[in-house]
């Protein structure tokens, strides 16, 4: 007996997207699931001439939902006047909390919640594979599935989508090349847990924006997360201000000239890190100075930044555990974001330092780095899109290549 899917969609503005994506639902070749839709926005937009059109898209958007009758929806309205969000509970980290919570507690303990959003086309074969992924991984306690953005017609947009995706294929490449527990990529159009795991690590947490990150940053933690699907997804890209970071906000920001939140980071830094976490079964026994002691006292406002755990953890392997607990994946992006702004050399001679980095796993981009040496840009449009695949399916076989622990 397959288990259920319980899928969750966060909508704010998106009628015009809400077509596609239930038709991509409905051909999916594995139907066994119920679809969870909560349609949210600020109340007080209703009041706010700005707005108005967004509160519009999503009453109709409402409306739509209500007349499905080929799926099983189960609404949840926070758009409707006086229904809305008020005071700071509000954003896409709220409505994914209310789905996926709602999806715990109907589901069974086996079924398996999934996250989707409506700008995202799924291949019919996508609710499938991951039935099978945790089949096959029962130890797992979530999937962050593999993803990559179709271009358009629109320039601006393709160049801010190339120049993002680009800076998150090389981030996790290093990530996976250093065997870094946190070497995932999270998009909130491509998640999975079971209930059970849900429910065991206290569900979402109702992040205004980058709860995806933080959700699968958390139940790493917990466990193995799975990260590999040959069946990919396929988040439109487009210019979006509806949280504060993320795709949408990166795009805009990077379309105005400013890509400093999203820089290339040096090889080098990578391997600090990478030296600081082999550092670990060591500092068991003995204190010793790693590349990251600087930052990670100024962090923790400490001077002795591992006694804690050696008092509380007297094994080695629950120390290291605890040690990677301390170093996630978010107190490694600020330790990056740092040192990086203080050694930076450009984005231009930062990429190529790491395409060179890169080139001894591909020969395709050894060759074409050659081809075209330092007299082409790398960051120009057409070389992007030849650098963003390249980047894309070296991520994609050190993924499959990764053993779920």
């Amino acid at each position: 007996m397959f288990p259920k899917l319980h899928i969750c969609l966060p909508i704010l503005n998106e009628y015009e997207n809400i077509f596609n994506l239930l038709s991509s639902l409905k051909a999916q070749s594995f139907q066994n699931f119920r679809l969870y839709a909560c349609v949210n926005q600020p109340d007080e937009w209703w009041d706010d001439a700005e707005h108005f059109n967004i509160c519009s898209n999503n009453a109709k958007t409402l409306d739509l939902l209500k007349d499905e009758s080929d799926i099983e929806v189960i609404i949840i309205d926070k758009s409707t006047k006086g229904s809305g969000w008020k005071a700071k509970k509000k954003g896409v980290g709220w409505a994914r909390k209310l789905l996926m919570d709602q999806a715990a507690e109907i589901g069974d303990e086996k079924d398996i919640i999934i996250t989707i959003d409506a700008d995202t086309f799924y291949p019919s074969n996508y609710l499938d594979s991951l039935i099978k992924i945790f089949h096959n991984n029962p130890h797992i306690t979530a999937h962050s599935n593999p993803y990559y953005h179709p271009l358009t017609a629109n320039k601006a947009e393709d160049m801010a989508i190339l120049r993002y995706e680009l800076y998150m294929r090389s981030y996790a490449i290093h990530m996976l090349l250093i065997e870094n527990p946190y070497a995932f990529s999270a998009i909130g159009s491509a998640m999975a847990a079971t209930v059970a795991q849900y429910k065991r690590m206290g569900g979402i947490s109702p992040k205004p924006s980058g709860e995806d990150f933080y959700f699968i940053q958390k139940m790493k933690k917990a466990g193995a997360i799975s990260q590999y699907n040959s069946v990919k997804v396929f988040p439109q890209a487009r210019f979006s201000n509806r949280v504060n970071f993320g795709t949408g906000p990166a795009m805009i920001k990077g379309h105005a000239g400013d890509w400093s939140s999203y820089p290339f980071y040096q090889p080098t830094l990578f391997k600090q890190v990478q030296d600081t976490f082999n550092s670990f079964p060591a500092l068991f026994d003995v204190d010793v100075e790693t590349p990251m002691s600087c930052f990670l006292r100024k962090q923790l406002k400490r001077d002795d930044i591992w006694l804690p755990l050696r008092r509380n953890y007297k094994s080695k392997n629950q120390f290291v555990r605890a040690c990677e607990g301390l170093v996630d994946g978010l107190r490694i992006l600020q330790f990056l974001k740092e040192n990086h702004l203080t050694n930076t050399s450009g984005d231009e001679i930062d990429f190529h330092e790491n395409l060179q980095y890169f080139a001894s796993l591909d020969m395709d981009l050894y060759c074409y780095l050659k081809e075209i040496g330092y007299s082409g840009s790398a960051l120009s449009f057409d070389n992007m899109k030849i650098f963003r695949d390249i980047l894309t399916n070296i991520e994609y076989k050190l993924r499959k290549l990764r053993p779920i622990t």
